[in-house]
């Protein structure tokens, strides 16, 4: 009767923890939606959409409580196995790195309303804007994908699509520099350069999930690194 209420005991933590897993994965489908409707509301200029984001911004805090919370829950009913173990301390980092992600839709929401409802654009700027927010998009559903698949050369390959993101904040960065003589035009050519910043840890952060699927399988934590992701917080 003992082994069979350790086994029952044991079925149920791996439940929990799966629902657990999926929960926090969940959370990069309300990143998605946010970095959506961020970039909806760059290309229009719609501030009531930006204010949308700023928000909803709370249903991604709750969703970074809820698994952090059950996770120390279920650490409290049942020590886990190295396995086990090692899957939950790499929800805890996901689940965190989700909030930020959060965090910076909710950054560039916030800079949106700055420049006014019809502020003078940079087509080139704008044009860069937008590739690098559909870039790190694509990125947020990969480190899914990965770390739901359990899959470390898809893990890895984050850094490669991560390169395209950190050159195109450079060259936004050029562009703004070069913006001329226009004050109106340099000011939200500035602006810009805050949101491809964010754009950009948006891009860190789905590498450094891709790191967490890596530690899962092989038991080692190790950071992916290529020259664009010296210093990555």
């Amino acid at each position: 009767m003992r082994a069979s209420g350790a086994v029952g005991t044991r079925l149920h933590f791996q439940q929990e923890l799966a629902e657990l897993e999926a929960s926090a994965l969940g959370g990069l489908d309300l990143v998605i939606e946010q970095l959506d409707r961020v970039l909806e509301s760059i290309e229009h200029q719609d501030i009531e959409l930006a204010q949308l984001v700023i928000a909803d911004d709370d249903r991604l805090d709750g969703r970074y409580l809820e698994v952090h919370q059950g996770i120390l829950s279920l650490l409290a009913l049942q020590a886990p196995v190295a396995g086990d173990l090692r899957l939950v301390a790499a929800l805890l980092h996901v689940i965190k790195h989700v909030e930020r992600m959060g965090d910076q839709c909710v950054n560039v929401a916030k800079l949106i309303p700055l420049s006014g409802h019809e502020p003078p654009t940079d087509s080139d700027i704008l044009c860069k804007i937008l590739q690098m927010g559909r870039f790190a998009r694509a990125e947020v559903i990969q480190c899914k994908r990965s770390f739901a698949e359990r899959n470390v050369p898809m893990a890895e390959d984050l850094v490669a699509r991560d390169v395209a993101v950190n050159r195109l904040n450079r060259e936004i960065f050029r562009l703004a520099l070069d913006a001329g003589d226009d004050v109106d035009v340099r000011e939200w050519a500035m602006i810009m350069t805050m949101v491809a910043r964010a754009l950009e840890r948006i891009g860190d952060n789905a590498v450094d999930i891709g790191e967490q699927t890596a530690f899962v399988v092989t038991g080692l934590f190790r950071e992916f690194s290529d020259a664009g992701h010296v210093g990555r917080h």
